[in-house]
């Protein structure tokens, strides 16, 4: 090949290669183009989808509920040997809280284990299995979705160790005796031993717990007679052995039973309509109403806790409980019959001693020796000496120094007071005694008014208390009376003949009271008007089956607490002087007629004291007479109390589920379809 031929070859192959370059990068920038147009639809997508997952419309709810596919052993089995239990799902599924929602029946002394793994649930006894004994595991409604938290309800695994399955129930309610609101998470049991103490040496033989509304179903009874209590076991053990724990008994017997029985299920196609009623029919197990009211019972045991001196003016003893005999305090270096002043609580059992010398108030310490009666080991109450030196809580050097400094900042402002032109002091006033006077502006014709004192008086100079009455336009004096509450130290009420419609001025003296410090209280002046007749309503009660016995009746407010009370043996309650408002009634079968209601023991068999709620709310108007009649033992205690008054409120997350496709299919104008509506009715 000559020289032109291969420099023309060399041109075509370099031309050649050149084009092939450029054809490969055209099509490289294409493929660039189109990965990228690629990944910004996927980009586009994705943010789409986020963005709808968060709307209404973003798809249809899962509102079905996991289902169980299989369980090894399987439900229901006998002979079982085996302490691991699993129970297989259709989805992938969640346990809440198994320790508290979970029970086992017959109780466990050591915790099962209880895992949720997947699709599947594993449970591990670690006690030994009792022969010939019916198992139950309640999962209660602890079991739902992972996705929507749909819950399962309540599901209970069974087995036994023997060759039957026992399958009787029992049920009931839970409520707390004072005030019947159902208590939630309570263990309830039953003994086949009848004796009264059985419930204080053995653990329960089968168990259950109480759910949000108070309610309790025990499952795997077998035939014959029962006792039944409920317990706040605080150290696990099934057992009654601690004052602390709330407990509930119940004198009946139960024998429980079964009856065929139907039912009808409402099937809803929205929130609002109901697409049909269906009759079913099911064992009906019996009782299904027990009711235990549970109570914690009164500490009766007499210790002695503390000595305290929070403020320099007293120091308290604390005891558990309380004694008809008052400690004997003798000073080690004061003179305890000079130097204080005791001041008992209602009961005796916080006893407080105001120091009234003032050299002793300065005192760092104080040292005693305290008579008392207090139990022993064994409970047993006996007299017995301590030795006690009580310190201040702000020794005499810190509350000097205090001093010192509030004395520098008195006169600090006495001097800009002065260089301002200013009134101004140049001896710092003694401290004053400073009541606290409850005098209203408005006061009721039942009610009086309290004079609240920070330390005990010396002495009251009732010369120096004036209360007048206006008639027309002239003021004239008012008869009063004045007087210490009994129960209740340190407060003082005036009583008065109060006219409805009529103003009143009470005008306080300097030195009216006196402290044991030699503190007098500085001159006051209050004005205030009782409340016209017209401004009022009067509730008249009538009470059907509680002639003769003793009770309280009690008018409360919106929010449960007392505002009125009326003790009345001839079933008969009338309240004046009702605001005009809303109210709901508590009664209380006073038994005792101590004016107040009284726990249970279960030594003595004692309930406490019964209560009943009347079950709905009573409007008050003024210038209005509203009358009731009123059975307490017409509804069962379940069922009496408002449930604008109960506070335990029932758990609201199936409610919560339950119609959302509806609601989404509403919103978009469309019916839901039929795949998802057969799905949300399984």
């Amino acid at each position: 090949m000559n020289t032109d031929t291969q420099r023309n070859s060399r041109r075509r192959s370099t031309t050649n290669g050149s084009a092939h370059a450029a054809e490969a990068r055209h099509r490289a920038a294409r493929l660039r183009k189109g990965a990228l147009a690629l990944l910004t639809f996927m980009a586009a997508v994705i943010i789409t989808s986020c963005a709808r997952m968060g709307q209404p419309d973003g798809g249809w709810y899962d509102e079905t509920p996991p289902r169980i596919t299989g369980s090894s052993p399987a439900d229901k089995s006998i002979n079982v040997k085996t302490r691991k239990i699993g129970i297989n799902f259709d989805e992938y599924i969640q346990v809440d809280n198994p320790t508290e929602k979970v029970v086992i029946s017959p109780p466990q002394i050591e915790t099962p284990e209880i895992k949720a793994a997947g699709k599947r649930i594993v449970v591990e006894i670690k006690d030994s299995l009792k022969p010939n004994t019916t198992y139950t595991v309640d999962f209660s409604d602890a079991i739902s979705d992972n996705n929507e938290s749909n819950p399962l309800g309540n599901y209970t695994y069974t087995f036994s160790t023997g060759d039957h399955i026992d399958t009787l129930e029992v049920a009931g309610y839970v409520l707390n005796a004072q005030n019947l609101e159902p208590i939630k998470g309570i263990l309830v049991g039953l003994y086949s031993d009848l004796s009264d103490s059985i419930f204080t040496r053995q653990p329960m033989l089968r168990v259950s717990r109480t759910d949000s509304r108070g309610k309790f179903i025990i499952k795997g009874i077998a035939t014959g007679k029962s006792r039944i209590y409920a317990l706040s076991d605080a150290d696990n053990n099934y057992i009654f052995n601690q004052k602390s724990e709330q407990l509930a008994f119940n004198h009946d017997i139960i024998e429980p039973t079964f009856k065929p029985d139907i039912r009808q299920d409402t099937i809803w196609r929205d929130s609002l309509h109901i697409d049909h009623i269906t009759t079913t029919g099911y064992t009906h197990f019996l009782p299904d109403d027990v009711v235990l009211r549970a109570f914690t019972e009164e500490q009766t045991e007499r210790y002695f806790i503390k000595a305290d001196r929070s403020d320099e003016h007293y120091f308290t003893l604390f005891y558990t409980y309380g004694d008809k005999e008052l400690p004997v305090v003798k000073g080690l270096n004061f003179d305890a019959d000079r130097d204080l002043r005791v001041e008992p609580s209602l009961n005796q059992d916080t006893i407080t001693y105001w120091i009234c010398d003032t050299a002793l108030v300065n005192s760092d310490t104080l040292r005693m020796t305290v008579l008392h009666n207090v139990c022993d080991t064994a409970g047993v109450l006996h007299p017995q000496t301590d030795t006690l030196q009580v310190l201040a809580k702000v020794p005499h050097a810190r509350r000097m120094k205090l001093q010192a400094e509030n004395q520098k900042k008195w006169e600090k402002e006495q001097r800009k007071r002065k260089e301002r032109g200013e009134p101004y002091q140049t001896i710092m006033p003694d401290l004053t005694l400073e009541p606290d006077y409850d005098v209203p502006s408005q006061l009721d014709p039942d009610k009086n008014l309290a004079f609240i004192m920070p330390v005990p008086i010396a002495e009251i100079d009732t010369a120096k208390i004036h209360l007048y009455q206006k008639i027309d336009t002239l003021w004239y004096k008012a008869k009063y009376l004045l007087g210490e509450k009994p129960g209740t130290p340190r407060r003082y009420e005036l009583v008065g003949e109060w006219e409805p419609g009529a103003e009143y001025s009470l005008e306080i003296d300097s030195a009216a009271f006196t402290d044991i410090y030699g503190r007098v209280a500085k001159a006051e002046q209050f004005g205030f008007n009782v409340y016209k007749l017209e401004d009022y309503a009067t509730l008249m009660l009538s009470l059907t089956g509680m002639a003769g016995k003793p009770c309280l009746v009690q008018l409360l407010n919106k929010q449960g607490y007392v505002v009125r009370q009326i003790a009345t043996t001839d079933a008969t309650a009338h309240f004046f002087y009702v605001h005009p408002g809303t109210y709901y009634l508590r009664l209380i079968e006073d038994d005792n007629d101590n004016g107040r209601w009284d726990t249970g023991e279960f030594a003595t068999r004692r309930q406490p004291e019964a209560v009943y709620y009347y079950p709905k709310a009573i409007e008050c108007r003024a210038k209005w007479d509203v009358t009731e009649t009123w059975s307490p033992h017409a509804l069962p205690l379940f069922q009496q109390k408002p449930n604008e008054l109960v506070r335990q409120k029932a758990d609201k997350q199936r409610q919560q589920l339950k119609h959302r496709n509806a609601e989404r299919a509403a919103k978009l104008g469309i019916e839901i379809p039929a795949s998802v509506l057969g799905q949300s009715r399984k």
